[in-house]
């Protein structure tokens, strides 16, 4: 039976390499489309590690750092240390942008880390090379991706920094490299107004005839010199003493600090469930139109292939041969083009994978998935074929 399936490849061996060239390619495409959603969550689960933080403490009602905008005041840290069981609480700002190097730009996530020492929540935990950031401004460290190298200079708003070290796989949810600079350079980037901005802000409060009332100048004045600081931060990263559960610390800071703080299942949550559901869903519906696509052209070459035999079909019944190992002969050739099919992919997607913008993940277990799925697709694809074996007449093998 085997020599039979086997002789039949044989004689149209182009046409079914050809094919099975194709439908690896198809596949190679869905493996690589299973791996960009395995990279998304990868990189939001490394978001979460290389902050170092137990809890993110944010704007009340907020989803931030990451999926919402949030602003906590930059002294908020001095009390929640003052609480039982936070070890340390950082400052940390994220501002995603365009981060000019001569004539181009990268877009980067730019990070503030507040003034200390690697190890502190926030810090890029490690450094493929270069140093870590020791000076209060201008300094700066970036991840590998942004194609960035040591000693390039970088311009972030009016400021320029120097590239003292590179680290890697520091990246943001949708995949944007880190950028590293000082907590107080990256509030000035985020928060604070520029020249022109508070000009025309003192212009438009100034020409208010409720500020030219006795005593109210002064107020203005206050009002333009808050224009001119900030006092902002995104978030609170803490880390908790040993023995403390998150989830508790966590209530405590909403009761009693007027903030919302997530523990890390809840981040996770927000990022992988939230986040990036929308792009989860497109990835599910091309992999959907793909396995469809799969099983059309397995279907379509195995009812051609076919369709060429009758008359030898006709010929095996006519001698007897029965049902069951004509089905049989079909379906082993609808397999052997899946498996060619698959190794084609397997390749292709491995190759293909390194070469795209977005880090891609391939994992066993989807590369075992899509093995099954696709000798399925393949059984199924054969019934139409083997149908219509199943109805030929042996009388076509003398009348033809």
């Amino acid at each position: 039976m085997i020599s039979l399936a086997g002789r039949d490849i044989l004689h149209a061996w182009g046409k079914f390499v050809f094919t099975g060239i194709g439908l690896g390619l198809l596949i190679g495409v869905t493996l690589t489309m299973a791996g960009v959603y395995r990279g998304m969550v990868d990189d939001g689960r490394a978001l979460l590690d290389n902050s170092g933080a137990d809890l993110w403490v944010v704007q009340k009602d907020t989803l931030g750092p990451y999926a919402e905008s949030s602003s906590v005041n930059d002294d908020a840290y001095r009390s929640l240390l003052a609480m039982a069981g936070i070890a340390q609480a950082v400052n940390v700002t994220y501002l995603t942008m365009q981060v000019r190097r001569g004539d181009s730009d990268v877009r980067a996530m730019v990070v503030g880390i507040a003034p200390g020492k690697p190890g502190i929540p926030g810090w890029p935990p490690y450094l493929v090379a270069g140093r870590q950031i020791t000076r209060g401004h201008y300094e700066a460290v970036a991840d590998i991706a942004s194609g960035f190298r040591l000693d390039d200079r970088l311009a972030i708003r009016r400021n320029h920094y120097v590239v003292v070290g590179l680290t890697r796989r520091m990246v943001s949810s949708s995949g944007d490299p880190m950028v590293f600079i000082p907590l107080k350079d990256a509030q000035e980037a985020q928060f604070l107004k520029d020249n022109d901005a508070i000009w025309q802000s003192r212009r438009r409060t100034g020409a208010n005839p409720a500020f030219n009332r006795p005593g109210v100048p002064d107020l203005l004045d206050a009002v333009i010199a808050s224009q001119s600081t900030n006092a902002f931060v995104n978030a609170v990263l803490v880390t908790l003493e040993p023995g403390h559960a998150p989830e508790e610390v966590a209530r405590s800071v909403g009761r009693w600090k007027r903030l919302t703080a997530y523990t890390r299942p809840q981040m996770e949550d927000i990022l992988v469930g939230k986040l990036i559901a929308t792009s989860a869903r497109q990835i599910g519906m091309f992999l959907v139109i793909l396995a469809v696509v799969s099983a059309a052209i397995v279907a379509f070459i195995i009812y051609t292939l076919t369709m060429d035999k009758i008359r030898e079909i006709a010929v095996l019944k006519l001698i007897g041969t029965r049902n069951r190992t004509i089905a049989a002969m079909i379906m082993q050739q609808a397999l052997a083009l899946g498996l060619i099919g698959f190794v084609v992919g397997k390749i292709t997607a491995t190759f293909a994978a390194p070469l795209f913008p977005k880090y891609v993940l391939l994992v066993p277990f989807d590369s075992i998935a899509g093995f099954f799925a696709v000798l399925a697709i393949c059984v199924l694809a054969s019934v139409v074929a083997i149908r219509m074996a199943l109805r030929i007449d042996p009388a076509e093998a003398i009348g033809g």
